[in-house]
């Protein structure tokens, strides 16, 4: 019978951390938390939670640990996780320096994990047990690494707590995420810091500049984290974006400009129109790691997960019509 992790650890309290340690324990999971901030612990022992004074107290006798500090962190406390034999989960936006690292620690059990849920503000006080209701959960079913029962049984706690699973590699979570994360948070920021030198367009600015720059307002050490853990993918990501503009720039100097963007432009915002896309029908899969990879490739997601199968979603597709059609 597969069974989830009952005695769970969660070290790092703060948004993401201290979310996962409020809906686990609304989902009856046996929860003790962790942050190596004195003033962060007592709020979360105000709170109601179990708070260990510790790592080695929060992680004893615990069956899942998910890490939930920031990557520059995490050398530090893998060592103090140094012989724990329980599976080992993480949160952190970039997962290929993060296999890397627990490959070097000799951890044993690992299934890589990434949230894509998260809120302007942070810190413990801004958490909260819904955040991740409906969000897509990255979980890393590596070929030839994962143990299939570790990832199902992680896959079955985060469904648990709202989150659909989304099953890719490594490699591929970090490109995708260069383009639809860290990407977008360069180019807001670029965008933002052009109000210093115009205070006019700052004065003139409305809803496509707030819309287009407003995760330029997360901390600037979270940004530079998530975009300088992932260089290698950043930079050929940023590289194909500054590609496209240039390209468009080329589409601005020609006679009738107008008309030469019209088309790039349909099918950007046929494709932003389109997205998120549908659901189509869940449907029952075998459990493996090639299917799940598959799926995950394809753009679905895991929704509930039983001992031999799953069951899961795959978008619909749609095809891209001209804009008289619609």
């Amino acid at each position: 019978m597969l069974t989830s992790p009952a005695r769970t650890a969660v070290l790092g309290l703060g948004l993401i951390g201290g979310s996962l340690l409020r809906a686990l324990t609304a989902a009856g999971y046996e929860v003790t938390g962790f942050d190596a901030d004195p003033s962060t612990r007592e709020l979360a022992r105000k709170a109601g939670y179990r708070v260990a004074g510790s790592v080695t107290e929060a992680v004893r006798d615990a069956e899942l640990t998910a890490l939930a500090v920031p990557l520059p962190v995490l050398p530090r406390v893998l060592a103090e996780l140094d012989g724990h034999a329980g599976l080992v989960t993480d949160v952190t936006s970039v997962k290929g320096p993060v296999r890397d690292l627990m490959s070097r620690h000799g951890v044993r059990r690992f299934v890589g994990g990434h949230p894509m849920a998260g809120k302007e503000t942070s810190g413990f006080a801004a958490s909260e047990a819904d955040l991740f209701t409906g969000c897509a959960w990255v979980l890393c079913p590596e070929p030839d690494e994962t143990d299939l029962g570790d990832w199902l049984r992680l896959a079955r706690l985060c469904t648990a707590i709202g989150a659909r699973v989304v099953p890719v590699t490594a490699a591929e979570h970090d490109t995708a995420v260069a383009q639809i994360s860290h990407v977008p948070h360069l180019f807001a920021a670029a965008l933002s810091a052009r109000l210093a030198a115009n205070p006019l367009a700052g004065a003139l600015a409305a809803g496509s500049f707030r819309d287009g720059t407003r995760v330029a307002a997360t901390r600037a050490e979270l940004i530079a984290a998530m975009c300088g853990g992932n260089a290698g993918a950043v930079r050929r990501e940023l590289r194909s974006l500054i590609e496209t503009l240039t390209e468009w720039d080329g589409l601005l100097a020609a006679d009738d400009p107008v008309a030469a963007l019209i088309p790039p432009l349909h099918t950007a915002g046929e494709l932003r129109r389109a997205w998120p896309a549908r659901p189509g029908t869940p449907e029952k899969l075998p459990a493996s790691l090639p299917g799940l990879l598959e799926l995950g490739r394809a753009g679905g997601w895991v929704t509930s997960v039983d001992d031999s199968e799953v069951v899961a979603v795959r978008p619909e597709v749609e095809t891209l019509r001209p804009e008289g059609d619609r």
